[in-house]
């Protein structure tokens, strides 16, 4: 396969392995509700669920290593408890999320079905995926992905073309802001830390053993799965907030069968009756790689802690899909309301190693990435309480935190730290140097 060819193939399986429920489903109604204000809530949106992300897989070509080297610089056994948080986050949360959409958008309308059956065969194809995995960015590249774009492009081609662009008011009060938060339900900063790693080793099957040739591969398929993470997006929100005076959606605002129903209107006022059709195929295929992608980095992290056991690859990839059909059956909403908390305490400290480990080494060194990652540890804790806890004196704590009242209290902290630290440190080498 020529170079070019096998970027376009790596960029289009990590888009695909990218591409799963939640950036289906949260877009378009992230849209709706802004109406008027789409433009900014787009600019949020590409913050957390394409900017952040597609930094997270430049910073693996950097490292060519796995998930631990994100955090190592922080201490070894930091490294390792992260490493094992983040992948036991990965397949008892996005991983069965993506069946359950699967279930309840394109199974259960159309045979009604229960969810244990949806669930049982739907992860016995990801094991059979996971266990074939030398197989996976080919597949994934050549087929699934460009299907997948094909119907996205139809969707959003056409309805942002035949709509009368009536859009409703917005409906939240700091649109940038919003569109930041709901990032974090893509799980995409997550997914570019785990299925990053999951690249590197499929090029390596795949013969490409040169540093320098997988160091410029990936970073230009990162580029061409970011292109393709931003023009969906941008297109769905789009699509969801031109919509907003044409199509009625039923229910409380962050409901998945209102996410559900925006989305199977969309497809009917765009494609006709066959839009159905194409929309529980494009739900199918979309979760269905992203579910591959996370068993496969899951597997991948526990078979190197093992030695390079190809037994703990299977059986890590068994008890994954073995949890994804017990959790799946859960309803899509469901997964997200838990999944809430469980992000604010996670997402922030998955930002900020990755931003650290795309800066110059002069500006991250060991003592920067230890100060900066408990800087934002730290100030995360009240985000994260605030949905467990209720109480005045949480509150009084979060008043006195900037733009906490935004769940993004760790963010002037962490910048501060940062800055602080380098200039102390450059201060004293100059000190030296004189």
């Amino acid at each position: 396969m020529n170079k070019t060819k096998e970027i376009l193939v790596t960029g289009f399986a990590l888009f695909s392995l990218f591409f799963g429920a939640g950036n289906l489903l949260l877009p378009p109604l992230l849209g709706y509700n802004a109406g008027d204000d789409w433009f900014w809530v787009t600019i949020g949106f590409m913050i957390t669920a394409v900017l952040i992300p597609i930094l997270g897989i430049l910073a693996h070509a950097r490292l060519q290593g796995t998930m631990y080297d994100f955090a190592k610089k922080v201490s070894p056994v930091f490294s390792i408890v992260y490493c094992v948080i983040v992948y036991i986050i990965s397949i008892t949360l996005p991983s069965p999320r993506t069946a359950s959409a699967t279930h309840e958008i394109a199974i259960h309308p159309l045979f009604g079905s229960e969810p244990i059956v949806t669930s049982s065969i739907y992860f016995g194809l990801v094991l059979l995926f996971v266990l074939n995995r030398s197989r996976i960015l080919n597949f994934i590249g050549k087929y699934l992905t460009p299907f997948i774009v094909l119907i996205l492009f139809l969707v959003i081609g056409i309805g942002l073309f035949s709509s009368g662009i009536g859009m409703n008011p917005s409906s939240f009060e700091t649109p940038i802001v919003s569109g930041i938060l709901e990032g974090y339900q893509t799980f995409d900063a997550i997914g570019a830390v785990v299925v990053g790693g999951v690249v590197i080793i499929s090029l390596q099957l795949k013969g490409v053993s040169s540093q320098t040739d997988k160091k410029e591969l990936i970073r230009k398929a990162g580029l061409i799965a970011g292109i393709g993470l931003f023009i969906i997006y941008a297109g769905l929100i789009a699509v969801g907030a031109f919509y907003g005076s044409e199509i009625f959606v039923d229910g409380a605002l962050d409901n998945d069968m209102q996410r559900a129903n925006l989305l199977r209107g969309i497809s009917l006022a765009t494609l006709g009756t066959i839009g159905n059709t194409f929309l529980s195929v494009l739900i199918s295929l979309a979760c269905f790689t992203t579910a591959v992608g996370i068993v496969t980095g899951t597997a991948d992290y526990f078979k190197g802690l093992f030695k390079e056991s190809n037994t703990a690859y299977t059986i890590t990839a068994i008890i994954g899909c073995l949890i994804g059909i017990g959790i799946g059956q859960l309803d899509f909403h469901s997964i997200v309301v838990i999944a809430l908390p469980v992000l604010m305490f996670i997402y922030p400290i998955t930002i900020v190693l990755i931003l650290l480990n795309v800066l110059p080494e002069k500006y991250a060194s060991k003592l920067v990435f230890r100060c900066v990652v408990l800087t934002t540890f730290i100030f995360s804790i009240p985000d994260f309480l605030k949905f467990v806890v209720k109480g005045e004196s949480l509150e009084v704590v979060r008043n006195f935190i900037p733009l906490s009242q935004y769940s993004l209290g760790w963010v002037l902290p962490a910048i501060v730290v940062f800055v602080l630290v380098n200039g102390t440190k450059h201060s004293l080498t100059n000190r030296i140097h004189e």
